[in-house]
């Protein structure tokens, strides 16, 4: 998923039709054979799904459960102070549940009543153009396994967690569905493979990574911040610029990192106004301008 596809262990499938999920040596899970097998199974259950067809449930255990029910607990507390209003109202609406990892099929029928949205499952890293191609759909690629429960409160690479407390509360929101959506409108608009990079980094320091000033101090709103129990105490102390889009499309930064630099949107209308028309009307020749302008 865009930059975020960097964090994925890599799927592959051997000659024999088993799918195989490739955790590095440092993954907290690479030693634990049951949580690989279960890896491997719900990356072939993405896999083997079609548009169309229902979303296959995913099986956890016992300890992936409370891993969930812990964090989830934690992050709730910790967005009360965190979190954006806007957040903070769609996660009122929807209502994830504390007591269970909810399935893919179970955060969609609570989602489409309210903004149009519904989860597809992905093995792992879904190509840049895909992902934010169904964006433009009211559609969001998601994974389904979670995080290691030997550290509960860390993970190598974005799992149901983020997908689901990070990005599903903030597409609970009618505001921030329709900046999802015109993302994803851009990412269909423009052809180069730059233009289409830009798109993304915009992307990535908004919804992914994106504060904002409230009357009582500055919060988040990006899935990024809200769905890491460390880095929603810590975003505040990192160096704080107002929104650019060209610096926010080009700067470089890295993704194994807590981010360092992070721009203040000022209020939601100013997110609107700024990045919500950039990806409303955008293209190849408007971002190459706006590059040579900078």
């Amino acid at each position: 998923m865009f930059e975020e596809g960097q964090y994925f262990a890599p799927v592959n499938t051997d000659a024999d039709g088993t799918v195989v999920v490739e955790l590095g040596e440092n993954h907290p899970g690479f030693a634990d054979a049951e949580y690989r097998e279960r890896r491997n199974a719900l990356a072939a259950l993405a896999l083997d799904w079609r548009p169309g067809e229902p979303v296959p449930a995913a099986s956890y255990t016992d300890d992936e459960q409370e891993v969930w029910r812990l964090v989830s607990g934690e992050l709730a507390v910790k967005h009360q102070q965190r979190a954006v209003r806007e957040y903070l109202e769609g996660a009122e609406r929807l209502k994830l549940p504390a007591d269970h990892i909810p399935q893919l099929s179970e955060v969609s029928e609570k989602l489409e009543p309210l903004t149009g949205f519904s989860y597809m499952p992905a093995a792992g890293l879904v190509p840049l153009r895909d992902f934010y191609g169904v964006l433009a759909e009211g559609k969001f690629y998601a994974t389904q396994y979670i995080r290691h429960h030997s550290v509960p409160f860390y993970t190598p690479e974005p799992d149901v967690i983020h997908e689901v407390i990070g990005h599903a509360n903030a597409l609970a929101s009618p505001r921030f569905a329709a900046l999802y959506r015109i993302a994803g409108e851009a990412a269909r608009r423009v052809h180069s493979e730059d233009a289409l990079e830009f798109v993304s980094r915009v992307f990535w320091f908004t919804l992914e990574f994106g504060v904002m000033s409230e009357p009582d101090g500055l919060k988040a709103y990006g899935a990024g911040i809200l769905s890491s129990y460390g880095e929603i105490d810590e975003f505040p102390g990192m160096t704080i610029l107002p929104l650019d889009l060209l610096t926010m499309g080009t700067i470089e930064y890295d993704i194994t990192q807590y981010q360092d630099k992070l721009f203040d949107a000022g209020s939601m209308q100013q997110l609107e106004d700024v990045v919500g028309e950039f990806w409303a009307n955008c293209d190849d020749e408007s971002i190459e301008r706006l590059k040579a302008a900078g």
